[in-house]
């Protein structure tokens, strides 16, 4: 039998953290051997841990990589709320360390990985786009990672495709009627019991409209992809952003 990876869970009592504590345990080639809540020292890690996955929250994760990239351990990140300054200060972290490896993926969904490429691939194709995230009203953060990453997606393929700006006539509106605006894309935030993650991408034409949805009704669904990460980190050196990148996706 091949020698185990060593995993540690960060917010290994929310409900993420417990979903990916049981993966671990069910998997042959993984060894749970550490659960860290919040508040927990990291650097203990050191040379205990081959991979740490961080499932806590947007005020500590970016402290945790570094400590972590400290301690000398990969690390696989699906805590929300990371921006371009952040992962910046992670990548040049990355860049003084011996071959270590950070993935940060705002899903781990294979359903809502596809579902934020295949937006990007239609948007060059469409006049409007707009994208309608629901979660479980527990969620600390709107719009969700996911709706950040798939609205960018859909700037990035209109810029490259030359498209103008998309049409939009209103010119009176209570706050927020219209959600948020990213990089041109609106995205509409839905909090309501009973929904776990759920998105839906609306893109238009005259006469014609196409809507890619991807639904998560259960935590269970993220369990492949952050599987996959973990086993992956350790061959991808430096900072890889988006689960995308792990699939074979042409």
């Amino acid at each position: 039998m091949t020698e185990q990876l060593r995993i540690a869970v960060l917010g290994a009592d929310g409900r993420m953290g417990t979903a990916v504590c049981r993966a671990v345990e069910e998997a042959p080639d993984l060894a749970l051997v550490a659960r860290l809540e919040k508040d927990d020292d990291v650097a203990a890690l050191a040379g205990q841990v081959d991979v740490a996955v961080d499932f806590t929250v947007p005020s500590v994760t970016e402290a945790n990589v570094h400590a972590l990239l400290d301690a000398g351990v990969h690390a696989v990140v699906g805590t929300t709320g990371w921006d371009d300054a952040a992962l910046a200060r992670v990548e040049e972290h990355l860049a003084r360390t011996d071959g270590l490896g950070v993935l940060v993926a705002p899903n781990f969904a294979l359903s809502a990985v596809l579902a934020m490429q295949f937006a990007a691939r239609a948007a060059r194709y469409f006049e409007s786009a707009e994208v309608i995230e629901l979660h479980h009203p527990g969620k600390v953060d709107a719009p969700s990672g996911t709706a950040l990453a798939t609205a960018r997606h859909i700037a990035a393929a209109r810029r490259e495709a030359g498209l103008a700006a998309m049409p939009d006539a209103t010119e009176t509106q209570l706050d927020g009627a219209r959600g948020a605006v990213v990089d041109g894309v609106h995205v509409h935030a839905v909090r309501l019991r009973g929904l776990v993650a759920h998105e839906e991408i609306v893109l238009g034409n005259s006469g014609e409209q196409l809507t890619i949805r991807t639904d998560s009704f259960d935590r269970v669904s993220f369990m492949p992809g952050v599987l996959l990460a973990v086993r992956r980190v350790a061959t991808r050196p430096g900072l890889t952003v988006g689960l995308e990148h792990l699939l074979d996706l042409g």
